[in-house]
């Protein structure tokens, strides 16, 4: 039966690291298991790769740097079908990305919720306006993520099991923007940093939330982006660019491949 791939999968890395106590075999049972998988990627900008440079053309600026097209690269799956799209919103998801998924998908990884919420706008209200602007935008996409949200959350993974029954699915969440008392000697007060964190903490709540309920495993990137964070001195993160806006508040390439891609990792 094609549900036993994803339970091979699983099985064949507990009998790799058994195996590796006694010095032998891991490289080949690490390389048959990923090959029994079917992966297809969902999701916005976060999980396309949007930042990380090196994009495939499309209006989606899918990016051979981005966390899922690091793993199929490094694990060589049998099948891996990159469906995330710079931008997305869950009706984006639903409405487009899910013909992906069909009874044989084995994995599904999906970031969503950031664009629903108003990210985009946010962002360029805090660094345009006032501060008291700013918050009462970011009090705004609070109030969105509390009422309306969990909703449109349920909506998305309700028909992702649909489509793939059998499949693991991993929800990752959102780094905190900033590190409060860092390098950052200009741009947006200290209050306004500390508002951004706040909200990407709630809306990384209450996905996680939804996603245990659906009986998904939530990937949360906030341990490994800290210490990375903008006005922290090596961030895996773009601040403002007025040269390339849409890369502005996206991981960098570095933070794909050390910030997403090792809670992917442990999540599998």
């Amino acid at each position: 039966m094609k549900m036993s791939r994803l339970v091979a999968f699983s099985s064949s890395l507990l009998l790799g690291a058994a195996l590796a106590l006694t010095g032998a075999g891991v490289a080949n049972a690490d390389s048959s298991a990923a090959a029994a998988v079917d992966y297809v990627a969902l999701g916005d900008s976060y999980s396309s790769g949007v930042g990380a440079g090196s994009y495939d053309g499309s209006s989606c600026k899918r990016s051979s740097r981005a966390y899922p097209a690091l793993w199929a690269a490094a694990n060589s799956p049998s099948s891996f079908d990159f469906a995330a799209c710079s931008g997305a919103r869950t009706n984006d998801v639903t409405g487009g990305q899910l013909g992906r998924l069909n009874a044989s998908t084995d994995l599904v990884s999906i970031s969503i919720g950031g664009n629903d919420a108003g990210f985009a706008d946010v962002m360029t209200t805090c660094v345009l306006q006032s501060e008291a602007t700013c918050l009462n935008r970011i009090a705004t996409a609070r109030a969105y993520v509390d009422s309306t949200l969990p909703g449109r959350l349920d909506s998305v993974y309700s028909a992702i099991r649909s489509k793939a029954p059998s499949a693991q699915v991993v929800v990752l969440g959102y780094p905190r923007f900033y590190q409060l008392g860092g390098s950052c000697i200009a741009g947006l007060s200290e209050k306004e940093r500390a508002a951004i964190n706040g909200a990407s903490d709630h809306l990384n709540t209450a996905t996680a939330k939804r996603a245990a309920d659906h009986g998904f495993t939530f990937g949360d990137v906030r341990a490994t982006f800290t210490g990375h964070e903008i006005c922290s001195g090596n961030s895996w993160l773009h601040s403002v660019n007025w040269l390339n806006i849409g890369e502005s508040y996206h991981p960098t390439a570095a933070g794909q491949s050390g910030g997403y891609l090792p809670v992917f990792k442990s999540a599998l």
